[in-house]
């Protein structure tokens, strides 16, 4: 191995401080003439139409492909060509994924889940820390979870704040993908804000605007392939602005019905 690669691997995660996504090809075959590259801390989205092609992106990022999947895309962290030793070396570790449905089949309490994912990381793991996650998943769910509620009871939108929190905690993966988190129906901002944070780089499939809008960078894919990458303007964030107040009356309105209460 060269020792560019063993500088990455000695120092990961902390060695990694960006990655680069290299274009391949359509579905038609025509070539992607783009490269996608995001650095510590950025956060961009993944925007087209349902079918184009966002999940072969994220996935061609998670399993750190050299031109050997369906789109010939081609990655590299810190710039650096990867070699296969080093793919192998860094397969299930450079990202963590959250995908569309996810389903916890053990019989454990969160609390116990939370344990035992953190040992299985080698992380020793206190009531404190648990405690931090749990608070840190409750920000982004709506219906608050619990030490002793079991995993497998929880919604889709407790699961999926819960594996976020954990991976904002416990995963050393410097990348996160998420794949439109907005059906979990967990603050998206929150998302962003706590990740960045965390100084991971983040990707996140999304048909929501204010999520696409809350990132700087959001990549067009149609097709099977990138078609550009499109920069966040001045009058996009003032839209954003405009765009949360109307979610924040929608989520009052919401709760509002889900209380059982009459509007207005």
């Amino acid at each position: 191995m060269d020792k560019t690669s063993e500088k990455i691997l000695l120092g990961f995660p902390e060695s990694v401080e960006s990655f680069t996504v290299y274009g391949g090809s359509d579905k038609d075959g025509i070539p992607e003439n783009t490269e996608v590259t995001l650095h510590k801390g950025d956060c961009a989205c993944v925007c087209g139409k349902t079918g184009s092609g966002k999940t072969r992106l994220l996935e061609d990022i998670e399993y750190l492909a050299s031109g050997d999947s369906p789109s010939g895309r081609k990655m590299r962290i810190n710039g650096l060509e990867l070699t296969e030793e080093l793919r192998l070396e860094l397969e299930n570790r450079f990202c963590a994924c959250l995908s569309q449905s996810m389903n916890f089949v053990m019989e454990l309490s969160c609390r116990d889940f939370i344990f035992q994912h953190a040992g299985s990381r080698g992380i020793p793991c206190t009531e404190e820390l648990m405690e931090k996650i749990l608070t840190c998943a409750n920000s982004l769910a709506g219906e608050p979870l619990h030490p002793e509620d079991m995993i497998t009871a929880l919604s889709g939108g407790q699961s999926r704040a819960l594996m976020i929190a954990d991976i904002a905690f416990l995963s050393a993966a410097p990348s996160v993908l998420i794949d439109e988190p907005e059906n979990a129906g967990i603050d998206k901002d929150a998302i962003i804000r706590l990740l960045a944070e965390k100084g991971k780089i983040v990707l996140i499939s999304t048909h929501d605007p204010i999520l696409a809008l809350s990132c700087e960078k959001r990549i067009f894919i149609e097709n099977g392939g990138i078609r550009g990458i499109v920069i966040r303007t001045a009058a996009e964030k003032e839209l954003l602005k405009e765009l949360r107040n109307q979610e924040a009356q929608i989520k009052e309105i919401r709760n509002q019905i889900r209380g059982g209460k009459n509007i207005g």
